[in-house]
């Protein structure tokens, strides 16, 4: 509405003045925040605990679990048998196979004498060594097919988790287990860039664990490849000095390189 001056006359109100300044605290409500810093600002940064090698291991055929040797938690060593899959399907397979492999070599073997008395021809020779190779071949397929029918740990370690039960019938790539090496961990963090100047492998520094409540000494291993430049960091990836036997993969905490 229009006001009225002393004379009578109409005074208009503006506030185009107003609204640039009102658009510029609504910017400023809505501003996105500035990403965290790589580190605590105070020589210290956030670590943590890897195995070096982490598996899934899932199954190569359509079968039905058997047996899961090895519990939840436990350890096992390197070759031993983890997954152990129900294969009397396959294996009849298979002894079909080397059946009808040694009725083909028995035949070529036949023919071949009958050729060299002039009682077969070539063609017959011919065809008898073709199906022989062919049965041979499928002899061979179902052998790897059996041979999948048990997992054996492709290293020393421990189950981490059971993604599949005894009796459950599973199909090709599902999860079945998930495994983690029994050596020495990795500890990854990411360490601001400026800090390559001085960080080096076998640079020494101390992590506080969280979930034990202690610090133990580390060192580090290797830097990362490139630096990332919107953190401005680089992976730094460092290993405990000693046993660590109680450290586990999945623990974090606080390195301090002071």
């Amino acid at each position: 509405m229009a006001g009225q001056s002393g004379r009578g006359q109409p005074v208009k109100r503006t506030m185009l003045k107003v609204l640039p300044l009102a658009g510029l605290v609504a910017a400023g409500a809505f501003a996105a925040p500035s990403p965290a810093p790589a580190s605590g600002g105070d020589g210290r940064v956030r670590v943590q605990l890897m195995a070096r090698q982490a598996v899934t291991l899932s199954g190569e055929v359509a079968a039905r679990i058997a047996a899961l040797p090895v519990a939840e938690g436990a350890s096992f060593k390197r070759g031993q048998v983890l997954v152990q899959f129900d294969c009397g399907t396959y294996r009849a397979q298979l002894n079909k196979a080397q059946a009808t492999l040694e009725a083909a070599n028995r035949l070529a073997e036949v023919n071949s004498q009958l050729a060299r008395l002039n009682s077969a021809g070539t063609l017959e020779v011919t065809q008898a060594q073709g199906r022989a190779k062919e049965a041979a071949a499928e002899a061979n397929y179902m052998q790897a097919v059996v041979g999948k029918c048990a997992i054996a740990a492709p290293f020393a370690g421990r189950v981490a988790r059971r993604a599949a039960a005894v009796h459950q019938f599973v199909n090709p790539g599902t999860p079945v287990l998930d495994i983690v090496d029994a050596g020495p961990l990795e500890l990854r963090m990411l360490v601001p860039s400026k800090w390559i100047g001085t960080l080096k492998a076998g640079s020494r520094f101390t992590v506080a664990v969280d979930e034990l409540g202690t610090s133990v000494p580390a060192r580090i291993e290797r830097l990362g490849a490139q630096i990332d430049p919107v953190s401005q960091s680089i992976l730094a990836v460092g290993v405990i000095d000693g046993t660590g036997a109680s450290l586990l993969p999945g623990m974090s905490g606080w390195a301090s390189f002071k």
